[in-house]
C-alpha cells in the first residue's frame, strides 16, 4: 500500500509541475484567464526600433485586461509563420502584425483569418491578400515628403549632388517613403538644384514627378539598404569611390531611416572630399538623437510610436469589446482598400530636440550627453 501510494504521490507532483511550468512559459501579460486574447508579431529584434516597440507595448499593456504576447520573427517570413500559429494555439482573438516580408506575410495572415482571428497590420502593410481587416501606421507619403522638404530647405545653391537611398525592396512602406520623398525632390531635380550622384534609373527618370511602382522599383532595386546598417555602409562607399570630385563637396543625402543614416553619414564624414553633408532620418532612434546633437546626423522623422502603439491596442480593445475601431483612410494592398488608422510625424533636428523628446518624456535627458 505504501508503495502504491509513493506512486500515486509522484503522479500528482508531476502534474502539478507540469502544470506550473505551462503557466511560466506565456510571457505575455495577465489577463483573460487561459490563452491569449492578442498576440503581437514583431519582424526583428536586431533592429533598435523594434526593441523600442516592444517596450511601447509592454508600458502601454501594464494594466491591460486582455492577455497577450509578443514573439519576434528575426527576420524569417518561416518564422512569422511559426509565430502566428503559435498564437493561433493558444486562442488569439486579435492579430496585431509587423510582416518581416510584405507579400510573404500573406500565408501567415491568411492562416490568422482562416481562425475567425482579426488582423491589424501594424506600421507595415502586408500586400497582395484580403485577410487584413486593419492597417494601424504613421503616413508614410509625408515621412518621405518631410524628409525631402528638409534637403530642400537646406539646400544652397545648385547642382547640389544628391545622394538616394531608399528601404527594402521587399518592404511596401519603402516604396512608399521613397515615392513621398521623389514627388518632393523631383521638381528641384528638374530645376538644376540637385544632381543625382548615384542611381542611373533615376537620372533617367528626373522629369517625371509622378512614378508608378514599376519605375520605383527600378530606382529602389539601385539604391536599398535592405534596412541593414553593413549594406548600407557598403553600398555609401561603393557610390563615393565611383563618383567623380564634382559630386562631393556639399553633398545631399536621402537615408531611410536613422540606423541606415548613421552608417551612411560616418562614410560621408570620412571622405576628405565631401565638405559638408545634409542626411535624413527617420524613428528617432536614440543613437541618431545623440548623432544629430553631435552634428553628425542633420535631422529624424519622429513617429511617436507610443502614439501608434495606442491605436494599436485602443483597436484591439475596441474589437474584442464588440465595437468597430475608428479609422481615418484607407490603403490599396493590392487585393483591395485596407481600413487605416494615421498618426502624424513630426520632424526633428538640433533646433527642437529638447522641446520634441526630452520635454514631452519621450526619452531623458540623461540618455544623451550635450543636451541644452
Amino acid at each position: 500500500m505504501k508503495k502504491n501510494f509513493k506512486g500515486f504521490m509522484f503522479l500528482v507532483v508531476m502534474a502539478l509541475f507540469v502544470l506550473v511550468a505551462a503557466g511560466c512559459s506565456n510571457e505575455g501579460s495577465a489577463g483573460s484567464g487561459s490563452g491569449v486574447d492578442v498576440g503581437i508579431v514583431l519582424p526583428t529584434k536586431d533592429e533598435p526600433r523594434w526593441v523600442q516597440d516592444e517596450q511601447r507595448f509592454k508600458d502601454a499593456l501594464a494594466d491591460s485586461d486582455y492577455s497577450t504576447e509578443i514573439l519576434f520573427s528575426q527576420g524569417s517570413s518561416a518564422k512569422e509563420k511559426e509565430n502566428v500559429e503559435a498564437l493561433l494555439n493558444k486562442g488569439i482573438k486579435v492579430l496585431i502584425i509587423t510582416p518581416h516580408d510584405g507579400p510573404a506575410a500573406a500565408a501567415a495572415v491568411e492562416a490568422a483569418k482562416a481562425d475567425d482571428v482579426t488582423v491589424i497590420a501594424y506600421d507595415r502593410l502586408i500586400t497582395d491578400t484580403d485577410a487584413i481587416d486593419y492597417y494601424v501606421t504613421f503616413d508614410s507619403l509625408a515621412v518621405g515628403a518631410a524628409q525631402a522638404q528638409y534637403l530642400i530647405d537646406n539646400a544652397e545653391g545648385s547642382n547640389i549632388p544628391l545622394y538616394l537611398y531608399a528601404g527594402a525592396s521587399s518592404d511596401n512602406n519603402a516604396f512608399l517613403f521613397f515615392q513621398g520623398a521623389w514627388e518632393v525632390l523631383q521638381p528641384k531635380i528638374a530645376d538644376g538644384t540637385f544632381k543625382i550622384a548615384n542611381s542611373s534609373e533615376a537620372e533617367t527618370l528626373k522629369d517625371t514627378k509622378e512614378l508608378d511602382r514599376n519605375q520605383l522599383s527600378k530606382i529602389i532595386g539601385q539604391v536599398t539598404t535592405n534596412w541593414d546598417s553593413n549594406e548600407s555602409k557598403n553600398k555609401a562607399q561603393t557610390h563615393l569611390t565611383s563618383v567623380s570630385e564634382e559630386l562631393k563637396g556639399d553633398v545631399a543625402i536621402l537615408a531611410p531611416n536613422d540606423g541606415t543614416a548613421r552608417s551612411i553619414a560616418d562614410v560621408f564624414a570620412s571622405d576628405s572630399a565631401v565638405t559638408d553633408y545634409t542626411i535624413t532620418g527617420q524613428d528617432a532612434e536614440k543613437a541618431s538623437i545623440q548623432y544629430i546633437i553631435d552634428d553628425k546626423q542633420s535631422m529624424t522623422v519622429f513617429k511617436d510610436v507610443r502614439t501608434l502603439v495606442q491605436d494599436a491596442m485602443g483597436m484591439a480593445v475596441e474589437i474584442l469589446d464588440g465595437n468597430d475601431p475608428e479609422t481615418t483612410g484607407s490603403y490599396d494592398n493590392g487585393a483591395g482598400e485596407v481600413k487605416a488608422k494615421q498618426t502624424d510625424v513630426i520632424v526633428v533636428d538640433k533646433e527642437n530636440v529638447k522641446s520634441e523628446l526630452i520635454d514631452t518624456e519621450y526619452y531623458g535627458a540623461s540618455e544623451f550627453t550635450g543636451i541644452e
